[in-house]
């Protein structure tokens, strides 16, 4: 039934009190469905880039031609010495527009502590990650993905992560780009703390990088999942949708992903929910591909 038609009929049927709930579960109900893509994060091939089965360059066509995926997210550790190589990036972008291949984001590592105590490493690492931003900027990214690393008490690390992610956006606000954290361990796990650090930034270019299953803070000690995607969610510029291991159904077993797609959409996320398979039982083809369907299981339900 057409929206129209659907709010004609529920007019005549039971007034206006009553029609307000309807058309807002409807309206609902339409703006969670198809309302996201689908992308592949560069680390669930990891296995086989370090091995060299798959070669940095030849992501694209494993994402199109294998997975019938058009949108990626890079990872700087498999073409580390390449940021200022103009002729590699130029490959890199002529591949992916050979196939039609949208690039989404650099995830940045081993680029120092953006909220080292030590003002001069902080800042150092603040211009560490420039390189990647001009890459990512050339690339036809929106965003680079960082890491809030520091040390310290809890407030202090607060003010130091801010601090080299206030910088470091900056920066990528000259460029257009986002500067974007994702939760991957320490207090950054903690999704109360790096709101703390999103609202102390305060800038439209920062967000967050929600991935469901990084909230491990340290040894066994957790943050709530669910909690922590509730408490990043506003301020997110992209998902990862963490996978390890499947069950006989096609679930998976660390994080109940209807509830973690619940909580993305009801917050109005309309962008690329990124498969980051890590698991071992599964081989990095399959597991990106049971993280896929299941995706898209969720998505068709939601029509």
């Amino acid at each position: 039934m057409k929206r129209r038609e659907f709010i004609k009929k529920a007019t005549t049927a039971t007034g206006a009190i009553t029609l307000s709930g309807y058309i807002s579960a409807f309206l609902s109900s339409c703006s969670k469905s198809n309302s996201f893509e689908i992308s592949l994060a560069e680390w669930s091939l990891h296995r086989a880039l370090q091995s060299g089965e798959i070669d940095h360059l030849d992501f694209y066509s494993v994402a199109k031609n294998e997975f019938n995926i058009s949108a990626v997210e890079y990872v700087n550790s498999f073409f580390f010495d390449k940021a200022k190589d103009q002729k590699y990036l130029s490959e890199m972008k002529q591949r992916a527009d050979d196939l039609g291949v949208r690039s989404l984001l650099i995830m940045c590592d081993n680029e120092g502590n953006l909220g080292d105590p030590d003002s001069k490493k902080r800042i150092e690492s603040v211009e560490n990650h420039y390189k990647w931003a001009e890459a990512a900027k050339f690339l036809g990214c929106h965003s680079i993905r960082v890491n809030a690393r520091s040390f310290g008490s809890y407030d202090d690390q607060i003010e130091l992560a801010a601090d080299g992610l206030r910088r470091l956006t900056e920066f990528g606000d000259t460029l257009r780009l986002n500067t974007i954290v994702e939760n991957h361990g320490g207090l950054s796990s903690n999704g109360k703390w790096l709101s703390a650090v999103m609202e102390r930034v305060d800038h439209p270019r920062v967000g967050t990088l929600p991935d469901f299953g990084n909230f491990r803070i340290e040894g066994d000690e957790w943050y709530d999942r669910y909690q922590g995607m509730k408490e990043l969610m506003p301020y997110a510029k992209a998902v990862s949708a963490k996978s390890h291991e499947f069950d006989s159904n096609g679930n998976e077993t660390k994080s109940d992903y209807y509830k973690m797609m619940d909580i993305v959409l009801d917050a109005g996320y309309k962008g690329y929910v990124g498969i980051e398979y890590e698991g071992s039982t599964h081989s990095e083809m399959d597991g990106i591909k049971l993280t896929r369907d299941l995706l898209i299981k969720i998505r068709n339900s939601l029509i």
